[in-house]
């Protein structure tokens, strides 16, 4: 029998219009959520039930590698109401897809990584659970207030108060996720029932996005932990040639003319620090550009850039003959690109990039998004995450 993942997505967030589909680190919010589900190893399939087309349009074009298992299943309205409760949702996805376990992810715990569903589920198994629930461990002294309006200690006695580092604190649900027998689902009609466990993640994945100040706090924690994970970094260190767009990347796509007409180009000289960097340490450089300007050569001339494909209609093509001339593959490419017509390449090399001013479509697509404007030191910016995993 599968075990079977639920990401519910309504259409109905007030707090924040289409919450789940908002860009949060430059990919829409539920896209987070996914990723770690069709990462699991022991997760066989991965529905996300909504009642918005929005919402499903954009799940379907979910362009990570999804190894066949992600799907998209209807809500009916009653249960996509401000009023409806998770266990409703539940119920009318167990009542159309077979399963003997379901794991319940909430998109709004886009702190979730496959690595937290991989051991969660192992334990559920070894330990032969009902269900499980995810936690976090706080260290706070907890008060409750009498009907005589003082208060008293809940998780303490006032004569013997813990250090911190002596404090075993509690366990508080972070709503990331739950697991269940489907059976015990339809017994009790309710997410978590008999033999409960619990896995304990970061304390940091306390934070649920419920209003705007989360979406901060969960929006920098996420760009923390980009850079950090460990996938990540690997791809990022194996890149043996970084390629770029011109207009847009390099420049801040601004026209500019001079008094006799002429044609001109803003380039960043952060930029051509970025680009020698990378040639001191053994990096490729390539610019694939649509762009047909004697300006691009000259500045690739310049910065000692010899691959330079210009009025380029097909970068994959260009890329293709640039693998074949230096014996690479995809996996060992990075490339940095900000408009549609750098899409089909980014979605095959190994590390994707985008500047922060990119088209949205775009912004979806990639690995990385620099904080920087095209123009404005992106590569630069590039250059030196780059680096800083390849020491």
């Amino acid at each position: 029998m599968k075990t079977i993942a639920l990401i519910p997505v309504r259409g109905g967030s007030k707090s924040i219009p289409l919450k789940n589909i908002k860009l949060i680190n430059g990919r829409p919010l539920v896209y987070w959520s996914i990723d770690a589900a069709v990462q699991c190893k022991w997760i066989d399939e991965v529905y996300v039930s909504t009642d918005n087309e929005v919402i499903r349009s954009t799940v379907l074009n979910y362009d990570k590698e999804s190894f066949g298992k992600l799907k998209c299943i209807d809500r009916i309205a009653d249960n996509a109401t401000d009023t409806a409760s998770t266990e409703s949702v539940l119920l009318e996805f167990s009542n159309k897809i077979t399963s003997e376990t379901i794991v319940l992810i909430q998109a709004t715990s886009p702190l979730i990584s496959n690595k937290h569903l991989d051991d969660a589920i192992q334990r559920y198994k070894e330990k032969s659970l009902d269900s499980m629930i995810s936690v976090v461990r706080q260290k706070r002294f907890i008060w409750e207030e009498t009907d005589k309006g003082v208060v008293i200690p809940v998780n303490y006695s006032l004569n013997n108060r813990p250090r911190r580092q002596d404090f075993q604190g509690y366990l508080v649900e972070n709503g990331s996720f739950y697991i269940t027998k489907t059976k015990a689902l339809f017994e009790t009609e309710v997410r978590v029932s008999g033999q409960i466990g619990y896995y304990e993640m970061p304390e940091e994945s306390y934070v649920e996005i419920d209003d705007p100040t989360d979406w901060l706090i969960v929006e920098k924690l996420l760009k923390e932990s980009k850079n950090s994970n460990s996938e990540f970094v690997k791809r990022v260190s194996n890149i043996k040639l970084f390629a770029t767009d011109c207009d847009g990347v390099l420049t801040d796509a601004g026209m500019y003319y001079s008094k006799e007409g002429d044609a001109l180009k803003k380039f960043n000289t952060k930029d051509g620090m970025g680009f020698a960097l990378l040639k001191e340490h053994g990096v490729i450089l390539a610019i694939i550009t649509g762009e047909n300007s004697e300006i691009v050569s000259k500045r690739a001339e310049k910065l000692g850039i010899e691959d330079v494909f210009l009025g380029c209609k097909d970068k994959v093509n260009a890329m293709n003959e640039l693998l074949e001339k230096y014996n690479l593959t995809y996996e060992d490419v990075g490339y940095i690109g900000d408009d549609i017509n750098d899409k089909n390449l980014l979605k095959k090399v190994g590390v994707s990039f985008a500047v922060n001013d990119a088209v949205e479509e775009i912004k979806k697509t990639v690995d990385f998004i620099t904080e920087k404007n095209g123009g404005m030191g992106a590569i630069r910016e590039i250059a030196d995450l780059i680096l800083s995993y390849k020491v």
